[in-house]
């Protein structure tokens, strides 16, 4: 049975649909319209028109760039709406969008990360600047469907993730890997010690880090691409679980090599790209390259007043 009622798109517009047609402010963006502080440009349309309400939960391909398109953060993830706390939150957005719509939208950079995620803008943005965040809704669940997926997708888990356990299992007795996993099911390796400052909830972290499959073969690399991945540690949607909890374990100047099973990693679904397949263990060798302390200070640039020019 379907989540939600289907119904055929040429009788019923999107509520973004609506929206863009309703709006008749001008837009410094090319292509996108403007309203409650947020540029939106719808991208395709989906079969049905149910956006989500707060405490839904969702499934959402995101990307996040600077407003001059560089990408500094790219995946799927899950999670549970909220009702917006101020204009031109991020949590207006993904309420403008049905399963199956993808769009782009323009909010402020200041906003989202002081506001939204409560900690301190990365170093490559200042005040003032916008990001550009893509959404393409792949799915919405109410709380209690939620709820009875997860209970049926761990017990179809027991029997479907025995092959993924058997594999690693058999690679890590053939690599005579002799550490303990962590409670997460994580294997964390170092190899290079550290005697930096240690990783603290709300620190800008900086890293180099290569990941590739069991068989050795390489899916990402920012040292081939010279180019350090940055950002807020303790935040949601910016890193994957187990980056996360490796990473978090770590000083400055450390490298680990850190062994992800598919639950700490991309899941059942895998990578949106298409590149990791689902139920796949991956290898991640990080090197902490820097951490910067959070500076409270500068949390209190931002006060209450949401009056920003629109």
């Amino acid at each position: 049975m379907p989540l939600y009622l289907k119904i055929a798109r040429p009788i019923w517009l999107p509520v973004l649909a609506i929206a863009l047609f309703a709006s008749s402010c001008s837009s410094k963006y090319e292509g996108y319209s403007h309203k409650n502080g947020i540029y939106y440009k719808l991208i395709t349309i989906g079969d049905t028109v149910n956006p989500p309400h707060p405490g839904d939960y969702v499934t959402t391909q995101l990307r996040y760039a600077t407003d001059h398109d560089s990408t500094f953060f790219s995946g799927n993830r899950t999670f549970q709406l909220t009702a917006p706390e101020f204009k031109g939150s991020i949590d207006e957005c993904f309420l403008m969008l049905s399963a199956g719509d993808s769009a782009s939208f323009i909010i402020d950079a200041e906003k989202f990360f002081l506001k939204t995620l409560q900690c301190p803008m990365p170093s490559f943005l200042k005040r003032g600047d916008n990001i550009k965040i893509d959404i393409r809704m792949s799915d919405i669940r109410t709380e209690d469907q939620y709820r009875r997926d997860k209970e049926e997708f761990l017990k179809w888990i027991e029997d479907f993730g025995e092959y993924e356990k058997l594999v690693l299992r058999n690679f890590i007795e053939k690599q005579k890997i002799d550490v303990e996993p962590t409670e997460s099911g994580m294997y964390f390796i170092t190899l290079e010690p550290g005697n930096g400052k240690p990783v603290e909830y709300g620190d800008i972290v900086t890293v180099h880090y290569e990941g590739r499959f069991l068989n050795g073969r390489f899916f990402d690399s920012t040292v081939k691409r010279n180019q350090p991945f940055e950002f807020v540690y303790g935040t949601e949607l910016q890193v994957i679980a187990g980056l996360e909890d490796a990473i978090g374990r770590m000083r400055e100047g450390q490298r680990a090599l850190v062994i992800l099973p598919s639950y700490l990693a991309w899941g059942e679904k895998g990578s949106s790209t298409g590149i990791i397949p689902p139920f796949t263990t991956v290898i991640y060798e990080v090197e902490l390259l820097k951490a910067v302390a959070h500076n409270t200070e500068e949390a209190s640039i931002i006060d209450d007043d949401d009056t920003m020019s629109e």
